[in-house]
């Protein structure tokens, strides 16, 4: 069984760097992982000292954070107006501005947020305050959305009428079609998130490599799944091929986690939905069926919201989460936004690039 020990031995990766150069590819070859914690690892343990100058990684949309559109963060700033609500979400969401204002800012003013640590801390709140109107901020990919349906089943059983959920999320192979089809961005192979390939195994990532001929490999965490997995994507572009490899097969089993994946579809509808930088992609948002409309916080906004552009036309993050640039590139980058004053959700998220860019990176 592998060990941490092992998964971070620097001889080890070093003789799997050793082999990247050993195919002595001659063009540039582009691997977008689409997790943050890849871009983390990436960054944190120094793999791109190591990796041959022509292998470039791309930072994706991987961010659940970071691709979440200001009119969710206007729907929550609407909701938490009114005194009887109390709105419940994930720390890093709070800094993260709609398009004039931050949950932190109204939090100053006198609104009722409170940050818990995971869906059920919510669901708590509102059996603890039935006085109160709970609504939880349910961001996230197909990783945590059971969490937030197992907690909607739970309040449905409990026939609870003061908790909500305002779903924004979202689904990972919709956004890697849309990539594929940006030619900009001419991806040679993707690192596939190993947490979300927990719930959805393997069939989606196969489904793209043979409609866009693109190598897949899902890929842990640590720095020798890093190197084995460009690897792989390597060694299948100088052969010619072009396959799924599941370099994660230690966590990630070929048919994900299939109670999860019932469980979604339970609760939740797939829908065409809007993401940061994206507009709005197909079949990419999990919304909450009529079985439990009873609990969707969408029903307590009284109003249709505009979209909007944000007053920040200075921030590039729409740019960093389609892999357009590197943090770095855009010109506010340690100069103006910085982690103590970020422009956008790419500089507030841990899982961010310009936050972990702004870490890690000299």
């Amino acid at each position: 069984m592998l060990t941490e020990n092992l998964l971070r031995n620097k001889k080890l990766i070093e003789l799997v760097v050793r082999k990247i150069r050993s195919l002595e590819l001659k063009k540039n070859i582009n691997v977008m992982e689409v997790c943050g914690t890849h871009t983390y690892t990436f960054f944190r343990f120094g793999l791109k000292k190591l990796l041959p100058d022509n292998i470039n990684l791309i930072s994706g949309p991987g961010c659940p954070v970071c691709i979440t559109e200001d009119i969710f963060i206007d729907k929550a700033l609407f909701l938490c107006k009114d005194s009887r609500n109390v709105l419940a979400t994930f720390g890093d969401l709070i800094k993260v501005k709609g398009t004039s204002q931050s949950l932190e800012d109204a939090r100053a003013y006198g609104a009722n947020i409170s940050v818990v640590y995971s869906p059920s801390d919510a669901l708590g709140l509102a059996q603890e305050n039935p006085q109160k109107r709970i609504i939880f901020l349910a961001v996230g990919f197909e990783t945590t959305a059971p969490l937030t349906a197992s907690i909607l089943k739970e309040a449905k059983k409990a026939r609870l009428n003061n908790f909500f959920v305002l779903s924004a999320h979202r689904i990972i192979p919709p956004a890697m079609n849309v990539l594929c089809n940006d030619a900009e961005l001419n991806i040679d192979g993707f690192l596939c998130p190993g947490h979300v390939s927990v719930i959805i195994g393997e069939r989606p990532y196969k489904e793209i490599v043979k409609k866009y001929h693109k190598p897949c490999v899902i890929c842990g965490f640590e720095p020798l799944d890093m190197v084995l997995s460009i690897y792989k994507i390597c060694l299948q572009i100088k052969e010619g091929s072009c396959k799924l490899e599941n370099e994660y097969n230690r966590v990630v089993k070929p048919s994900g986690n299939v109670s999860a994946m019932k469980l979604i579809g339970e609760v939740f509808d797939v829908r065409d939905a809007r993401w940061r930088g994206f507009g709005v992609i197909a079949k990419s948002g999990l919304f909450i069926k009529e079985k439990y409309k009873n609990f969707d916080a969408e029903k307590l906004i009284d109003k249709p919201l505009a979209l909007r552009k944000t007053k920040n036309i200075n921030c590039r993050c729409i740019d960093v989460v389609k892999g357009k640039i590197r943090p770095p590139e855009c010109p506010q980058f340690k100069k103006i936004c910085t982690v103590d004053n970020p422009l956008g959700p790419c500089m507030v998220s841990f899982e961010g690039s310009c936050r972990i860019y702004y870490e890690y990176s000299a």
